[in-house]
């Protein structure tokens, strides 16, 4: 297989499950009754609709691993805002199992640009503010690392991909740990070579989140005043992330008070 379009992930392993999944232990029993071994076919993949695509690597590795010397063309690339009619992929092989993968390939195309299009619209939404959109952790477990690959190719940045590669005090810790100050206190002696990050849904919470240490403050659910505010307080001595409750017609709103980052779960808990 050639250099993955990810990191993180065994494709060749994903590919194997997915389709072990469809063919289950008899295969393709309908297109083995109905078509000819030996029988070509030449296919095209076009979108219905305005998108912006992701997956097509990933598509071409469930065709070639049914038939290895199956013919592929991609007209466009992943992270391409194309219209309703574009052919995405061209394809030329044998017809067994091009149907056999149809559906494993059409499926994780459709989930990945329907992630990257639903990003689009939120990057769009916010153009010209400075504002960064970030995705969150809220993915399918399993697909975070392809789903949050798809949010890239809509134009977001990624947040944390694991629990180990950022810290991120939440309320569920500053309330077991007694409040901002000592959390952020104890992330900053664990000498994790980390940015501590901090959630604060009040604004009293901010000083003593800094005074403690905190190089980034997570504005939880706070409304478009509030924020203002926050900012204002904050006074650009750490980068601030606006979160909770962002939908596409509150985002522009919410990156116009001059938040650094805004997070939005909805990229991947509510992609079509």
């Amino acid at each position: 297989m050639s250099e993955p379009f990810v990191t993180g992930v065994d494709l060749d392993a994903f590919v194997r499950a997915v389709l072990a999944e469809d063919l289950g232990t008899g295969g393709d029993v309908t297109s083995t009754a109905t078509i000819p071994a030996h029988l070509r076919l030449d296919a095209v993949m076009a979108t219905r609709e305005a998108v912006t695509v992701a997956g097509l690597p990933l598509a071409a590795l469930f065709f070639r691993a049914l038939d290895a010397d199956v013919g592929i063309e991609q007209p466009v690339a992943d992270g391409d805002t194309v219209p309703a009619g574009t052919v995405l992929m061209r394809l030329s092989g044998l017809a067994r199992p091009m149907l056999a993968a149809e559906r494993s390939a059409l499926n994780s195309l459709q989930h990945l640009t329907g992630i990257a299009t639903l990003t689009r619209a939120y990057v769009d939404r916010i153009a010209g503010t400075g504002c960064i959109l970030l995705d969150t952790r809220k993915t399918v477990p399993g697909l975070r690392v392809l789903e949050k690959y798809a949010a890239r190719m809509g134009g977001a940045h990624n947040h944390r991909l694991r629990l180990d590669d950022g810290v991120l005090i939440k309320d569920n810790h500053v309330a077991i740990a007694g409040g901002i100050g000592p959390a952020v206190a104890a992330a900053k002696a664990a000498g994790l070579a980390l940015p501590v990050q901090v959630e604060v849904d009040r604004i009293d919470q901010i000083e003593p989140a800094l005074a403690a240490g905190a190089d980034r403050l997570l504005l939880d659910n706070m409304d478009p005043p509030t924020l203002r505010a926050a900012v204002a307080l904050v006074a650009g001595r750490v980068p601030t992330e606006a979160s909770g409750g962002v939908r596409l017609d509150t985002i522009r709103a919410i990156a116009e008070t001059g938040v650094t980052y805004v997070s939005v779960g909805r990229i991947t808990q509510s992609a079509p």
